[in-house]
This record gives structure tokens, sequence and C-alpha cells, in this order.
């Protein structure tokens, strides 16, 4: 009997381990889902958080009327969770892939959006009173068998943990272990497990959709071993009368059906993992070709998704975009041509990658010597276009990226071979994969020119790049006559971003700029386009654009000839953002 009390408890302690990492990283999930979805990391994390941990509240207090049936309860505990926590991901997906009328209240979407995260929270609550319950019925024997290898071990930790909290503590003597205790311990080690599983492996390697049912199939396969360990009648069943004395499919009828309904759910979600690269690229395909699609008017462009990856620190998608409307195509020449996003912002088309490194990189260049011993740093550019155009040049570069694997995809990919021709072999390029705001405070080495080639402010992520702190470094980093050259939103379309991250840069130590656009006919309609925004920051005054220096600049000179240094300005009322003070204005909803 020893022996059959000691591998239950070993397996209940094993499936607390189990169901609490579930747990924890749903948590996750829904919360990156949400950011991916709304945007804003911090505020849907901590939505999130509270929501969960008020579900697992409420149905940690409801637990006590599960009491009547202890075993098959949690078994239908964790048949429900595997069922509901996909189903809840897939609604906050459709909730963002579908058109939603006017008419419908914006804050009830918003609780559509956060039902799964409460509903999976209050069935958690349930587990670990029931698996608590369960192991005080089995632990009496295994306690009392010092025998049992199983005890023993667990004795001699307690033991340890003891005499660590006599030196703090009153400890009292060495008592038999409460059920509690015991599957609470293996509750945080589960916790903690599932979050650095998730952060680690499953959403880098695998992403969101495919982790969602490894969860899922995690918890269907720990009711089926729950079911076959505790389902069928044992000799010892009359001494612990709160376990099952008869198999689950016996019970009565409803749980036969469950027990049917968890082997399919079990053979789906398998299924489901051995399939999950082309299951991910499915349903995140739809979906985004449907988010992408809408942000043209009448639905005018068709979009096909051809690639997708997941790096430790972004999304990107590479996809065709095809003109479908009436009348002539006023984005591009043609009627097709391919693009890239980073998360849910566009970075690159065809039609206007070249012309965009315009403004980068040639029109900060007519300030500079074409030689060698003009310095460049550039922070982002994985994709080695800004480092082609540099190259033209003679310069020398540093290049600062975070992502080595966006990096290596680049290079070999001939959507972008097209556009930096294997500029990363450049002789006088010197790349460090890094973050860029700790490469800047570990370096001493100044610079002519830095160029910003990194994604928008679009989640908190990226604050740092967008603060006070990081500009400040940048300021320290400028040659006597050194620049700072960016892209930027439009202060019409993101007026509150705008001013924040003018304030931002004021105040790090700028006290001049040069705003100016990108031009080109990109559909070829005779009419020179305004393609992107871009300014260069100094800490004081500097000379006019030279367009004797690029033949970019010399080519459009009536429209730089304008172009003036100015005083950056400054915005009352508007908080700068701060690393430790952030002023989320600054991030822009895509």
């Amino acid at each position: 009997m020893q022996t059959t009390t000691d591998s239950r408890a070993l397996v209940l302690l094993v499936i607390t381990f189990v169901v609490s990492f579930c747990s924890f990283a749903y948590e996750f999930v829904y919360s990156e889902l949400l950011t991916v979805m709304y945007g804003g990391t911090v505020t849907q994390y901590v939505i999130t958080v509270g929501l969960y941990f008020f579900s697992l509240g409420v149905g940690s207090a409801l637990s006590d009327d599960l009491s009547a049936d202890l075993p098959s309860n949690f078994f239908r505990t964790e048949v429900y969770l595997a069922a509901v926590a996909p189903a809840g991901f897939m609604l906050i997906v459709l909730l963002n892939s579908i058109t939603i009328p006017a008419w419908v209240p914006y804050g009830l979407i918003w609780v559509l959006a956060r039902l799964p995260v409460i509903v999976v929270g209050f069935l958690s609550g349930f587990e670990l009173p029931l698996l608590t319950r369960m192991v005080d019925a089995v632990d009496a024997d295994s306690i009392a068998d010092k025998r049992s290898p199983f005890a023993a071990l667990f004795d001699r930790l307690f033991a340890l943990g003891r005499w660590c909290l006599s030196g703090l503590w009153h400890t009292g003597t060495a008592e038999p272990r409460s059920g509690l205790s015991i599957v609470l311990a293996m509750d945080y080690i589960g916790g903690l497990a599932g979050a650095v599983i998730y952060a680690r492996v499953l959403y880098p390697r695998l992403g969101l959709v495919p982790t969602i049912f490894v969860l899922a199939l995690l918890n269907a396969a720990t009711a089926l071993v729950f079911a076959i360990r505790f389902g069928t009648q044992r000799s010892d069943s009359h001494a612990h009368p709160s376990l099952p004395s008869s198999s689950f499919t016996s019970v009565r009828h409803e749980s036969r059906v469950l027990l049917v309904v968890c082997l399919l759910l079990t053979a789906g979600y398998a299924g489901a993992v051995v399939q999950h690269e082309r299951l991910d690229h499915q349903i995140t395909a739809l979906y985004l070709e449907q988010q992408y699609e809408s942000e043209y008017p009448n639905q005018a462009m068709d979009i096909e998704i051809t690639h997708q990856e997941t790096t430790k620190y972004q999304h990107l998608v590479r996809y065709q975009r095809t003109w479908t409307g009436a009348g002539s195509n006023p984005y591009f020449t043609g009627t097709t041509e391919q693009c890239l996003r980073l998360g849910m912002a566009v970075q690159l088309c065809d039609s206007w990658a070249d012309s965009y490194h315009n403004g980068l990189v040639d029109v900060p260049m007519s300030l500079y010597e074409h030689a060698p011993e003009t310095e460049v740093l550039v922070i982002g550019g994985g994709d080695w276009i800004a480092i082609d155009h540099l190259k033209a040049y003679n310069v020398s570069v540093d290049q600062v990226d975070i992502d080595p694997q966006f990096m290596q995809h680049t290079k070999r990919t001939p959507f972008f071979r097209a556009h930096h021709d294997d500029a990363y072999t450049y002789s006088r390029l010197n790349t460090t994969v890094a973050d860029g705001y700790s490469h800047l405070q570990q370096t001493n080495r100044t610079y002519d020119l830095i160029l910003l080639d990194i994604p928008g402010a679009t989640d908190d992520d990226l604050l740092k790049l967008y603060s006070k702190e990081f500009f400040q470094q940048l300021r320290t980093h400028l040659e006597a006559d050194g620049v700072v050259g960016a892209w930027a939103y439009s202060s019409y379309a993101y007026p509150q971003h705008h001013k924040a991250y003018v304030n931002t840069v004021r105040a790090a130590g700028f006290s001049q700029w040069l705003p100016y656009y990108a031009f080109e006919d990109i559909d070829t309609d005779g009419k020179t386009e305004r393609i992107e925004r871009f300014h260069l920051l100094a800490p004081g005054n500097r000379p006019p654009l030279n367009s004797d220096r690029t033949a970019y600049v010399r080519q459009y000179s009536e429209r730089y000839e304008t172009v003036r240094w100015r005083s950056v300005p400054r915005y009352s009322g508007v908080r700068v953002n701060s690393i430790f003070h952030p002023n989320y204005d600054i991030i822009i909803d895509t």
C-alpha cells in the first residue's frame, strides 16, 4: 500500500507542476496576443495579469463547492481548460479579423477580448484547492512511511529548508508536511518554468498560435493521465474515500462523454502541434491578410502572405500586394509588388525602398566629405540597404543591430538582396550585434553622422529608443559638426507622438533640426510624390544641404533649396519621454 500511496502523491505533484506551467503560460500568451492586436505592451500585460489573478481568486473561493467528487471535478476542469483556452485565443483573433459595425460599443469589444483571460483564470483557480485536498488524502501514509524513497527525499529537502529558516524565524519540531505547502511549492516552481520556457523557447521558436495548442495539449494529456491513474478501482480506495472508487467512465454518463471529448481534444491538438508550422501560417496569414487589406479604401488591394518568421525580437512578414481597385494604381507602378512588415508596421516595399534610403542616407551625406575619414554609425538597418547607400560614398561605417536572425535572413533572401547588393561584405563596414542603447553606453567613439534605421514607436519595447536618455547618448557620440538623421511620423497624422518626440529630443540637448521629405514618382504618373518624412538633429548650428555632394539632392534640388535648419520647438504641457518616467503618447497606434 505504501508504494501505491507514494506513487499517487508523486503523480499529483507532477500534475500540479504541469497545470501551473500551463496556467502561467496561458497568461503570457493572452498578454502578448492582446499587445499584438491593440498595442501597448505594459498596458496589456498589466490588465491581463490583474484580471487573471482576480479570476484565479474567484475560482479558488468557489472551489469548496466542488468537494463532493474531487477527482472527477479536477478531470473536468482540465478538459474545460483544454477546450476553452484555444477557443478564447481564436475569439480574440476573430474580433480583430472582422469588420465590426460602428454602432457596437468599443467597451463591449474590450470586454469580449479579455473574456478568455477571465475564464481561464477562473478555471485555473479550481486546480490548486482540488489538488491540495487530494494530496492531503494520500500524503499521510507517504510521510509516515520513512522507508519510501520519495518521502525520504522530501524529508531531506524540508529539513534543509527548516535549518535555513531557523536563523531568522522561530521554527518548531519536524511535523508532517501539509498538502497545501507541498502543492504551493510545486505550483510556484511550475509557474517559474512556464514563464522561462514560454519566453525562451515557445514564443520565439514556435510563435503564439502553436504555443496555445501546445499548452492545450498538455492540459488534455494531463486530464487523460489523471483519469488513467486515478480512474480505476484500487485495493486501497476505502482508505482514502476522497479518491475515486471506480473508473471515470462508470461514475456517471456525462463523465464518459467528457472522456471521449478529452481523447478527441488530445488527438486534435497533437495533430496541430505536429503540423504547427502549417497551422501557424494559415491562421496568421488569414488574420494578417484581412488586416492589411482593410487599410486600403474599399479594400482595393489583395494581400497574399508569402513568408513569416518570428525571431527573438520581432515577427517579420513578407507579403505580396496586388492592386484590384478601379482606375490606375496610385501606390506603385504595375499591379503587384512585395513588401515587408515587422509586427504590424510596414517597413519596406519594392516601390519606395530606394527613395526611403535616399532620404535616410543620401540627403544627410550632402553635409559630409565622401571619404573613409567620414565616420558613420547606423543603429538598426538589419536589411543592409542603408549600408549599400553608404558604400557608394566610401565612408567608414559602424553598424549596431540587435537581431542577428533577421540580419541573416535578409542576407540570403532575394527580396532583400535585390536592394542591398550584398552590402554586408563592404570592406569599411564593422557590424556589432547588440542593443543600440547599451552599445552607446559601452563605447567612447564619436561620429560625424549617426543614422537611426529603427522601427517606429509602436510598442513599449521601443520606448527607450525614443527616450531623452537615448538621445543624450547620441549627442555625446557626435563630433563637433555631427548630426543625427532619422525618419519621422507625420505631425498631422500623429500629433501627440510628434509633440512628445520633439520635446524629448530638445530636452536631450538638440537645439536645431532640419525637417525634410524624400521624393520620387513611385507610380510613374509624371508627378513627384512625397515618400517619407525625415529630420536631422544637431546640438547647434549646421551648414545647409549641399546639392553638389549627392546626386539625389541634386536631382531634387528645387525641393531641397528651401529646406533650412530651424530651432527645435517646445510644446507646453507635453511631458518628455524618459526611461524612468515614460510618456506613452510617444507610442503610435498602428
